[in-house]
């Protein structure tokens, strides 16, 4: 038997069928574009994401047959949503949180606008980049869509809804539309009020790792999974990986090698609003009960999917036909030491402390002897300098980190890693697994089916530490200064960057 755990992610999903000893049974992964035809629109093409994830489980299914799926569990993307009818029909593309729209309730919302209320209630503050204004955006300019859906699901429940559970969300998915309570783990009526949005057109809510449905004869058809299949709640995907890598201890984090390039550090209770909300970390409930979790992000791995291909279009091409992946032929060029290239990683939404919108990319310390391997270098420091700007804020939050738990597909390369540790200044321990997000979601899955008891023994029994990255404090210093310069990037450049 075999746990399958799925991964909806900005530009691709991924399914891996683990057994319950954690040993990769199969995996099958799609990619996909986000459409933008317009300068400030992104969105996913629903029915083709849709499509891509049956392919991904039809695949998996094939080649587990001698392993058949137990369970099947999902994790996804954090504030887009699908909206769905009550007979299971997509009816729109999916609106990503980087899309523009919904800025203009950012001054229409007084009780999201007081920060310190809307943390109290959620553990968020306001910003165009979390669920709540592309919610409004669709009920005020797309009244017909708002009045025909029935729910508004983000992406891991919708693929559990189209599989055959109810509709139902995790608590962590739930939090990212900002009308979650988190105390009550439910829906604030208080925040549905001041928003004006509809109670029933979102899922219930209900503890990660929760059997919520099983797999319906028409989903068995289209994707191979046995009819009656159990199907778990899953998890926001930060927390996924975070659970995927061993992550739920305090003095752990996990550092996320995807689209976007996320710290989690794991803590228990809440802490001091007022410090939070100034350096911009929220709290979220982790998929183990008890545990909270925050979000430090950019766009790092999107930043390194761009230079792949825009700098080496031909070499992926011919990667792709010959089935082998071109990302360790072009880390191999990066230089020894710091790159001569500083970059500042402004090439979509910027996370914490600034969470800022309207800025975009810039490198600098270009000659005409630099090289595509600086490039890439200066390109991934300075995503890194981004990072390490609010982790050494963290102390004040009464946050520490001890160690890091890379997680991702960006953690197969041992120079991505290395150079984080040389930078930030802490250790990381690499699991033997680096596909994490679809490790934690296929734990959620063997606890909601008994096959482990707990979080712990799920992880005891699936993740083992492969390989330590101390820092090299002799790069460490020498990165001092560059980081030094890094901060001065944004104050000096920011006015002209902003809106180009």
């Amino acid at each position: 038997m075999s746990l399958l755990g799925i991964d909806v992610g900005t530009t691709g999903c991924k399914g891996v069928a683990f057994s319950v000893e954690g040993k990769v049974l199969s995996s099958s992964y799609e990619e996909y574009d986000i459409v933008s035809p317009s300068h400030g629109i992104a969105e996913l093409d629903s029915r083709d994401v849709w499509g891509k994830v049956q392919a991904v489980i039809r695949q998996i299914v094939t080649q587990t047959t001698g392993d058949p799926v137990t369970a099947v569990c999902a994790s996804s993307m954090g504030e887009a949503v699908v909206p769905v009818s009550k007979d299971r029909k997509i009816l729109a593309n999916s609106i990503m949180n980087f899309d523009s729209r919904g800025g203009e309730y950012l001054d229409k919302l007084p009780v999201f606008s007081d920060d310190e209320q809307l943390y109290g209630i959620n553990g968020n503050t306001l910003t165009n980049s979390m669920g709540l204004t592309k919610l409004l955006w669709i009920r005020d300019n797309r009244k017909d869509l708002y009045d025909k859906t029935y729910k508004f699901l983000n992406w891991g429940a919708f693929v559990s809804f189209m599989l055959g559970s109810e509709p139902i969300i995790d608590y962590a998915l739930a939090n990212r539309s900002l009308l979650f309570d988190l105390d009550t783990c439910t829906w604030s009526d208080f925040l549905l009020q001041e928003a004006g949005f509809d109670r029933e057109k979102l899922p219930e809510t209900v503890q990660s790792g929760t059997v919520i449905g099983s797999v319906s004869a028409g989903s068995a058809q289209k994707t191979g999974l046995a009819q009656g299949t159990p199907i778990v709640a899953g998890v926001h995907d930060q927390f996924s990986n975070a659970l995927g890598c061993g992550v739920i201890r305090e003095g752990e984090a996990m550092y996320g090698y995807g689209t976007f390039t996320c710290i989690v550090p794991v803590f228990k209770g809440k802490k001091d609003p007022a410090v939070m909300i100034r350096q911009g970390l929220n709290t979220e409930h982790h998929a183990v009960k008890g545990l909270f979790g925050s979000f430090i992000y950019n766009p790092g791995g999107a930043i390194v999917k761009w230079y792949r291909d825009t700098f080496a279009a031909a070499e992926h091409k011919t990667a792709q036909e010959n089935g082998y992946d071109v990302y360790p032929s072009l880390f191999a060029e990066m230089p020894e030491g710091p790159s001569k290239v500083i970059s500042l990683p402004h090439f979509s939404t910027m996370g914490p402390p600034g969470f800022i919108e309207d800025s975009c990319g810039a490198v600098a310390g270009l000659y005409l002897g630099t090289k595509r391997g600086e490039v890439l270098k200066g390109l991934i420091e300075g995503a890194t300098f981004s990072l390490k700007e609010s982790v050494d804020m963290l102390p004040d939050a009464g946050i520490s980190i001890e160690k890091f738990i890379p997680a991702g597909g960006g953690s197969k390369s041992r120079e991505w890693i290395q150079l984080a540790a040389d930078i930030i200044g802490i250790p990381f321990h690499k699991p033997n697994v680096t596909e994490a997000g679809s490790l934690g979601v296929a734990i959620l899955a063997g606890m909601g089916t008994g096959q482990y008891a707990s979080a712990e023994e799920g992880i005891q029994a699936t993740v083992k530490i492969e390989e330590q990255f101390e820092p090299d404090m002799n790069n460490h210093k020498r990165y001092l200064p560059r980081y030094e310069k890094f901060k001065q990037f944004w104050p000096l450049f920011g006015d002209y960057l902003r809106g180009l």
